[in-house]
C-alpha cells in the first residue's frame, strides 16, 4: 500500500509545478495581445502611408508609356532607360546625376557633423539650466515656422550679383567685380543644405550627449586624460549612434531634395532629385517611379552601411 501513496505523493507536487509554470504563460497572453493592440496604430499608419505608396510606385515603375498615354502592361524598359549607356566608358548621365549628389551629401555632412556636434556639446555639458537649453532649442525650431523655400529665398539678396556680401566687399575694396559664384552655384546649394539640415543633426546627436554618465568623465579626468583624450576615448564612443542617426537624417533628407537645388542653383544643377521632379512634370511617371525605386535602393545601401559600422540596436 505504500508503493502506489507514494506515487500518488510524489505526481502531486509535479501537476501543482506544472500549474505554476503554465500560469505565467496565460497571464502573459493578454499582455502580448495588449501590445500588439497599442502597436497596431502606428503600424496601420506605416502601411498606409509607406508600404502601399512605395509598393504603387514599384508597380508604376513597371508600366509602358508614351507622350499620350500610360499603358499598365508589365516592362522593363523603364530601368533599361535609367541605366542607358552605363555600361560604356564614359560616365552616363544616371551616374553623373548620382555623383553630384552625393558630392552635395558628402559636403552637407562635413559641415553639419561637427557644427551640430559642437552646437549639441554646448547644451549638453556647457548649459547647466533646462530652461536655457530648451530656449536655445527653440531658436534651433524657429527656422521651421517658415516654409523651406522662403528661408531659401532669404539667402537671395544677401548672395545675388547686387546683393548685401557683393556690396559690402566692394566697399570695403576687397572686390571691384561682383563675385557671381555666391549665387546660383554649388556653393549656395550646400549653404542652403547647411542652412536647413544641421537641426536635424543636432536633435539626435545631443540626446546620445545627454545620456552620457557624468561620472565615466569624472573617472577619465581623475585618471590624467586630458580633454582631448577624453573627448576621442569617452565622449564620441558614446555619441556614434547620434552621428549615425543624424548622418542618415542628413543624407536621406538631401539625396531626395530637388527644391533647394533648383532654387538655390537656378535650375541649372542636376540632382537626382531634379531629375524625378521633371519627369513628373512631363507626365513621365513609369520614368519618375523607376527613378524613385533606384535612388529609394541607393540610399537603403548608403543606411545599410552606415548601419553596419554603427550596430544602432545595440548601442541604444
Amino acid at each position: 500500500m505504500s508503493g502506489p501513496d507514494s506515487m500518488t505523493d510524489l505526481a502531486l507536487p509535479t501537476a501543482a509545478s506544472a500549474e505554476r509554470t503554465a500560469a505565467p504563460a496565460v497571464a502573459h497572453r493578454p499582455r502580448r495581445s495588449l501590445a500588439y493592440l497599442q502597436a497596431a496604430p502606428l503600424a496601420l499608419v506605416f502601411l498606409v502611408f509607406l508600404v502601399i505608396p512605395l509598393v504603387l510606385t514599384g508597380i508604376v515603375s513597371l508600366w509602358e508609356y508614351n507622350e499620350y498615354e500610360i499603358i499598365p502592361a508589365l516592362t522593363l524598359q523603364n530601368y533599361v532607360d535609367v541605366f542607358d549607356g552605363c555600361l560604356s566608358a564614359d560616365l552616363c548621365t544616371t551616374l553623373r546625376t548620382y555623383l553630384s549628389t552625393v558630392k552635395f551629401v558628402a559636403l552637407t555632412l562635413a559641415i553639419t557633423l561637427p557644427l551640430g556636434f559642437a552646437i549639441a556639446y554646448f547644451l549638453a555639458f556647457h548649459i547647466r539650466s533646462g530652461t536655457v537649453r530648451m530656449g536655445l532649442f527653440l531658436l534651433c525650431t524657429i527656422p521651421f515656422w517658415t516654409s523651406n523655400v522662403i528661408r531659401m529665398i532669404s539667402w537671395i539678396p544677401l548672395l545675388g550679383r547686387n546683393g548685401l556680401i557683393n556690396d559690402t566687399l566692394r566697399a570695403l575694396g576687397l572686390i571691384r567685380q561682383p563675385i557671381d559664384g555666391l549665387l546660383y552655384s554649388d556653393f549656395a546649394v550646400v549653404l542652403a543644405f547647411v542652412h536647413l539640415d544641421t537641426v536635424f543633426m543636432i536633435v539626435p546627436i545631443f540626446n546620445s550627449l545627454a545620456r552620457i554618465d557624468r561620472r565615466l568623465i569624472e573617472a577619465a579626468r581623475d585618471g590624467g586624460a586630458s580633454g582631448a583624450q577624453i573627448l576621442w576615448n569617452v565622449i564620441l564612443p558614446l555619441a556614434k549612434p547620434g552621428i549615425a542617426i543624424g548622418t542618415i537624417f542628413v543624407t536621406t533628407l538631401v539625396m531626395g531634395d530637388f527644391v533647394t537645388v533648383g532654387v538655390m542653383g537656378g535650375q541649372q544643377i542636376a540632382s537626382v532629385g531634379k531629375v524625378i521632379q521633371v519627369q513628373m512634370a512631363y507626365l513621365q511617371f513609369p520614368a519618375a517611379a523607376a527613378n524613385a525605386m533606384v535612388l529609394l535602393a541607393a540610399v537603403l545601401l548608403m543606411i545599410l552601411g552606415l548601419t553596419r559600422m554603427i550596430d544602432l540596436r545595440r548601442e541604444l
